[in-house]
This record gives structure tokens, C-alpha cells and sequence, in this order.
């Protein structure tokens, strides 16, 4: 059976979903972008999420049913502890949450 869900209903599907796990607001989901969508199969997708000019990003896996895991992982090669973080022009809330998710990398 083929998917009936596309690559781009995948990837709207996938940041919907972090946007409201993560609990970003309306105002600054603007800084967030799908960078990839794969097609796995004929079943689901991964689909890779990014901010705006940072390297970090958050992998998701979304089914052809249109869920999405809510075991996402998020990638980053910024360590926490490095003092140029690309952080300072973020909007508090969202480099909150890029401390937090960095930290735990």
C-alpha cells in the first residue's frame, strides 16, 4: 500500500506537532522550518526541523496515518557550554528551550 499522505503534508504535519509539544508560540513559529522530509518505506517519513540560521534541529518520524512519534530526537553540534551559542538574537522562549534541548544533547 502507498502512503497516501505527501512529503509536504508530512513535513506541515511534523512541525505542527513540535510546535505544540515544544508549546511555541503563534508569534515565533515563524523561526522554525522543515529542512528534509524522508519517505521510509511506504509507512512513514522523517522529517528534520530547524531554527532559523542555527545548526540545531529536531528528527521526527511521522506515520502514513498523518501521527507523529512523540519519541522525537534533537541533533545539535553546539555544546551547552560553548559561549557563542547563536542564541542571542532568538526570542527568549525559544532560546529557553535550545538551552534546555542543548543541554541534554
Amino acid at each position: 500500500m502507498i502512503s497516501q499522505l505527501s512529503t509536504a503534508e508530512a513535513g506541515e504535519m511534523a512541525i505542527e506537532f513540535l510546535m505544540n509539544d515544544l508549546d511555541i508560540d503563534t508569534d515565533d513559529r515563524e523561526w522554525f522550518s522543515v529542512l528534509n522530509v524522508r519517505p521510509i518505506g511506504e509507512t512513514w517519513y522523517v522529517v528534520e526541523i530547524g531554527v532559523e540560521g542555527l545548526p540545531d534541529k529536531w528528527v521526527l518520524q511521522v506515520y502514513d496515518t498523518g501521527e507523529c512519534d512523540p519519541s522525537y530526537t534533537f541533533n545539535s553540534p553546539v555544546q551547552a557550554t560553548e559561549s557563542d551559542t547563536g542564541l542571542e538574537d532568538m526570542p527568549e522562549a525559544i532560546a529557553q528551550i535550545l538551552m534546555a534541548e542543548r543541554s541534554h544533547n
